[in-house]
């Protein structure tokens, strides 16, 4: 799986949780990914590198030289760290043998110098990013923070679960990074900014909008030119806002008159 097809699959797991937070039913979206899925398979056995990077990934030790050399030595990475890992910093795999090891398979490194223990430690912080999403989405005081909380969550933790997947062996290898691990200034950027909408959304942010009511003047000017000849009155807050308007250009009337009539009798004088 190329980082373009891996990235479109992040987008439409994170458009799916966005359907199923609206009311979609869970069957008829079952049904559209399942033909999605028969759709891409069958133009992936049509391509032969697509066709190599799948049959890799069923039998990666079949293909270890090649293909499969990535995944292989990321499992050895795996089961070298054994219970408690070999140490922060004490990874072999790092240094000799395991392709893009600060990007797409931090999670080996991780796994090797760590342990099980690191590994569930840093999946039990991916399942507290899962529930404080889900709780703030719940907690939304409209449904537009309810669907921004759940793509932001859906977006980490869709990127998270194909990462795993694809160092476990579990998917085909793609070029997603480790959310908040792997090494890439960009990809940190936009998981940092959907955790900040995440927290505002958790804070009780939302989005206003100001209605701004037409005056009295514009309200008959639109009855006029669409051709209402009904007098309509304009309601209560647009006749003080009207008189207040009067009242002020009043004043400025008399206020020029006076400074006009005093300016005549200095010339007159």
């Amino acid at each position: 799986m190329s980082a373009t097809a891996a990235n479109a699959a992040s987008i439409a797991a994170t458009l799916a949780a966005l359907l199923l937070a609206t009311g979609i039913p869970a069957r008829r979206l079952a049904l559209l990914g399942g033909g999605a899925l028969a759709v891409v398979f069958l133009y992936a056995l049509a391509r032969p590198y697509a066709r190599a990077r799948l049959t890799s990934f069923i039998d990666p030790w079949a293909h270890a030289g090649g293909s499969g050399f990535q995944a292989v030595q990321g499992q050895i990475a795996i089961g070298s760290g054994g219970l408690f890992g070999a140490g922060p910093g004490q990874s072999v795999q790092k240094i000799f043998y395991l392709p893009e090891a600060p990007t797409d398979f931090i999670f080996a490194v991780i796994a090797e110098e760590l342990g099980v223990f690191g590994v569930c430690a840093l999946l039990f912080l991916y399942g507290l990013i899962a529930y404080a999403g889900l709780r703030a989405a719940k907690a939304a005081r409209s449904l537009y923070s309810a669907l921004i909380a759940v793509g932001a969550t859906a977006l980490i933790l869709s990127q998270a679960i194909l990462n795993v997947f694809a160092v476990l062996g579990l998917a085909p290898l793609t070029g997603v990074p480790l959310p908040f691990v792997s090494y890439g200034s960009s990809s940190l950027i936009v998981m940092l900014a959907a955790m900040g909408l995440l927290l505002n959304v958790a804070a009780g942010g939302t989005a206003h909008v100001r209605a701004v009511a037409p005056s009295g003047r514009t309200q008959r000017r639109r009855s006029a030119r669409y051709g209402d000849t009904r007098a309509r009155e304009p309601p209560r807050w647009s006749r003080e806002d009207n008189a207040e308007e009067d009242r002020d250009s009043g004043r400025r009337y008399r206020g020029a008159r006076g400074s006009g009539a005093r300016g005549g009798e200095r010339a007159a004088g």
